[in-house]
């Protein structure tokens, strides 16, 4: 069985874009797994279609994905890609955040089973005028992260 690839990051993308949890979660397996790089691993199609309604769309809008340079051998394929969207959050509202970043996603037959992306994080926490101390914090969590094993 063949992934295609492309029909994915574009399926994946727009469901992203237009905040649509269901959509995005049908990309995955039943306990599929989304690495976000703010909201951490969510686990299973539920998990997954909440924190994109709940958490993307609950702190942000306008979101724009574009997926550049893909390359799959149908059981793992990367892209690296270009994300912007407009905050929501008090005090930055309407404040537009963009950052680049590479993605990684493991398939099981054509669904994905783990996505897993990575970016800066601190390069969109800057842009929205976070307190130092946050930024400082936020990151020592993701560093500390890098030092327990990979699932």
């Amino acid at each position: 069985m063949t992934v295609n690839f492309e029909a994915v990051l574009g399926a994946f993308t727009a469901a992203i874009e237009a905040g649509d949890g269901k959509a995005l979660a049908g990309l995955f397996t039943p306990e599929g797994v989304y690495h976000d790089g703010f909201y951490g691993a969510n686990v299973g199609r539920d998990a997954i279609a909440r924190m994109l309604e709940e958490e993307f769309w609950g702190h942000a809008e306008g979101f724009r994905w574009r997926m550049f340079d893909p390359v799959c051998d149908g059981r793992i394929g990367y892209a690296r890609y270009f994300f912007s969207y407009d905050s929501k959050l008090s005090g930055v509202e309407g404040r537009t955040v963009r950052f680049d970043g590479m993605s990684q996603f493991n398939f099981e037959g054509e669904l994905i089973a783990c996505y897993r992306e990575q970016f800066n994080t601190g390069m969109a926490m800057v842009q929205l005028d976070f307190a130092p101390d946050r930024i400082a914090n936020h990151l020592r969590k993701r560093a500390a992260a890098l030092k327990k094993p990979v699932p």
